[in-house]
């Protein structure tokens, strides 16, 4: 392996990091992998008869076919993806995606230097471990919540180690969450070098043919993205040794792939390993060495080429000029960008890719963005937000206002943002997907810090944009109140003229009956808040948004502080909604503090409350010492669902939430018995587009044992 440029040079790294890392981190979790067939599995050692960990699901790895020598690690399991079938999948309820991958569009971008049409962005990232990956979230809120979705064209589910398994399923909230915001989901297939523990066969097992030509295991990659709900694969054959009749092999292999995942618009992005002698020789570039695996006579192979970290801007103007004359997109190729150990601190040569004066060269792909978080000594919700939106806004925090470059070209000052805000209903509570605590209606129902991407809300994707003649404001989505889920949006600061904060970009066709609500909390200062509808785009893009503002009414308070205002847009019936925004008018010279906790838009007719999910069931549980483990599941509610919630009902009458999920399957790992009750109660409802939740259906749990 020739050695990276200097700029470049934690590429060794990423490898090692893909090795060791599933041994480092499955040893902090709980629990161990569901029970598989000998002929599908080699398991490591069961948990304990009757221990709560063992029904806890895990995100799905494999190994393409032959399993390796020895016996696995503790945690876990060795499965042949040859022999999966949906039907012996045990977890197969807890790692289905359910959500639509939403069609969205291309606003007018807020600043000059935004480019629409060019450039898009991957990310290559790993939410956990290979092994013991949570299905649904889990307990903490110690997590990479991504939210900038509104740049992103891709992400990809890395992962994958030798000792563990090499091809990875995304997990559903991850899946939900980017689908939600229009971002196809990619699986992982990492072939790993040989120093770190590849083995060639593994490669001959992801390409072999059966007796009539096929290439089963490309089928039953098809049969996987289409079962668990995802949208294609990312292939990185990076295991030396093979010959130019492995790499034909490979490539008759990528179009067998195409061709059975066509019907169902599922993707393929290769990785700049293998050539086309069959040897990995990581190329920095899409050239004669390896364009057969992106393109070849018969046309299309791969959907886009993931290039090695050692481009150049020579190689990289090649590689566009190669991808016009194939006839192929110059924006299929994503440059790769190592940013895992110093995040926007990274050395990029950033006008090879996405000059500021000329048209961008190619795409490019971000290695392990989850810096956000993993650099940080406080990991708090909070910190790793102001991390992530500096890392994806730049240091002014405001894409209609770049700062002065220094170093680091924030995607926000280089790429259109865009947004999947199309139909009515729409609603955001601002919820970021993780949180200390649970809200409802502005009241904790959980103080159990949680985390499910699943849950998110489609947030605003320009964080943040704000106009005004005096000093900005700290715009931020802060944890220490909500109304509804884990997060609320902040504004705050001395306010001398009146700040527009601009939230989402819409296509929202509006009616003479459609109305805006605002649910919001005055906790510093005295205000006024106006709501912008804005019924066309800017002239040009960093031209201010043009708003219509209308006053809000404010009939009464929530609990908390927290108030509820209408207003009615009649008056903009027939017309189109590009964008909505606050405009905050500080009333002294005091510092303010508002929150908005949720913004919706309906047509304000007659509302029905969704339709009750069925036949809540305790389909498996373990108990010990007072504490289970319960698996549960229901039937899917009739109509519209946005997601499904979970609750406790204490002896004392009181609700106590306990998860969420798009799906109808939830595992939850420790109820702990409340007193001397005889049973524990549980009720799952339906929750649509606007938070409305259906009525419960419900079951119980006996408890064995005296209390």
């Amino acid at each position: 392996m020739p050695p990276a440029p200097p700029a470049l040079s934690a590429a060794p790294t990423r490898r090692g990091v893909l090795a060791a890392g599933a041994g480092a981190g499955v040893t902090a979790l709980l629990g161990t992998t569901g029970a598989a067939t000998a002929a599908q599995a080699a398991p490591a050692e069961p948990a304990a008869p009757g221990d709560p960990a063992e029904l806890a699901p895990y995100a799905s790895y494999w190994f393409p076919d032959s399993l390796p020598q020895g016996a696995p690690g503790p945690g876990i399991t060795w499965r042949s993806l040859k022999q999966w079938t949906p039907e012996s999948d045990p977890d197969l309820a807890y790692n289905t995606a359910t959500v639509p991958l939403a069609p969205r569009f291309t606003p007018v971008p807020p600043n000059a230097g935004a480019r629409a049409g060019q450039a898009r962005i991957s990310s290559l990232v790993s939410f956990g471990p290979t092994a013991r990956n949570p299905s649904q979230g889990s307990a903490t809120a110690d997590h990479y919540a991504l939210t900038h979705w509104a740049y992103l064209d891709e992400l990809v589910f890395w992962g994958g180690s030798a000792g563990e398994g090499i091809v990875l399923a995304p997990n559903a909230p991850v899946v939900d969450a980017a689908h939600r915001n229009g971002v196809p989901v990619l699986g992982n297939v990492f072939l790993p070098p040989v120093v770190y523990g590849g083995d060639l066969r593994w490669t001959r097992d992801l390409v072999q043919q059966d007796a009539d030509g096929r290439f089963p295991i490309a089928e039953k990659l098809v049969q996987v993205a289409r079962t668990y709900g995802f949208d294609g694969w990312f292939v990185n054959a990076e295991t030396d040794g093979g010959d130019s009749s492995l790499a034909a092999r490979m490539r008759e292999f990528l179009r067998a792939l195409r061709a059975a995942g066509a019907p169902h618009r599922l993707r393929i992005t290769w990785y700049d390993a293998m050539n086309s002698t069959g040897q990995v020789g990581w190329q920095g570039a899409l050239n004669q060495l390896n364009q057969e695996f992106f393109e070849d006579r018969s046309g299309r192979v791969a959907d886009t080429v993931f290039v090695d970290f050692r481009w150049t801007a020579q190689t990289l103007a090649a590689s566009g000029t190669l991808a016009d004359r194939l006839g192929r997109s110059r924006h299929e190729l994503w440059a790769a960008l190592d940013v895992e150990s110093n995040g926007w601190n990274s050395a990029v040569r950033w006008d090879a890719i996405i000059p500021r004066g000329r048209d961008h060269v190619v795409s490019f792909g971000f290695y392990r963005p989850e810096w956000t978080r993993n650099h940080l000594t406080d990991r708090s919700p909070g910190a790793f937000h102001r991390a992530d939106d500096r890392f994806w806004t730049g240091e002014s925090l405001d894409p209609a206002r770049p700062a002065p470059e220094d170093t680091w070209r924030a995607p926000a000052t280089a790429v259109a943002d865009r947004s999947t805000v199309t139909a009515l209903p729409f609603a955001c509570a601002f919820n970021t997907g993780h949180g200390e605590r649970w809200y409802e209606d502005g009241k904790v129902t959980s103080d159990t810090p949680w985390n499910h991407l699943g849950l998110q809300d489609r947030l605003p994707g320009r964080r943040w944009a704000v106009q005004g003649a005096g000093p900005r404001p700290s715009v931020t989505l802060d944890f220490a109140n909500a109304w509804r889920g884990g997060s609320s949006l902040l504004v705050a600061g001395g306010l001398t003229a009146p700040a527009v904060v601009g939230l989402h970009c819409t296509r929202l066709p509006l009616t003479g009956s459609t109305a805006l609500e605002l649910v919001h909390a005055t906790e510093a200062g005295a205000l006024t808040v106006e709501v912008g509808v804005a019924t066309r785009e800017p002239a040009a893009p960093g031209e201010p948004v043009p708003y219509t503002w209308l006053k809000t009414q404010t009939p009464g308070s929530g609990r908390g502080g927290w108030h509820t205002s209408r207003v009615g847009l009649s008056s903009l019936a027939g017309r189109t909604a590009y964008g909505l925004a606050v405009r905050i008018t500080a009333r002294g010279r005091g510092a303010v503090a508002w929150r908005l906790g949720a913004l919706s838009v309906r047509d304000d007719t007659a509302r029905r409350r969704p339709a009750a999910p069925g036949a809540l069931t305790v389909d498996a549980s373990a108990q010990h010492d007072g504490k289970a483990s319960v698996r549960l599941s229901w039937r899917r509610a009739a109509g519209p669902v946005r997601h499904y919630e979970l609750y406790r009902l204490l002896p004392d009458g009181t609700r106590r939430f306990l998860g969420g999920t798009c799906g109808t399957a939830l595992h939850l790992p420790a109820v702990i018995r409340a007193g001397r009750e005889r049973a524990a109660a549980f009720e799952v409802r339906a929750v649509d587009e606007l938070y409305a939740t259906s009525a419960p259906a419900g079951t119980t749990l006996a408890w064995t044992g005296s209390a």
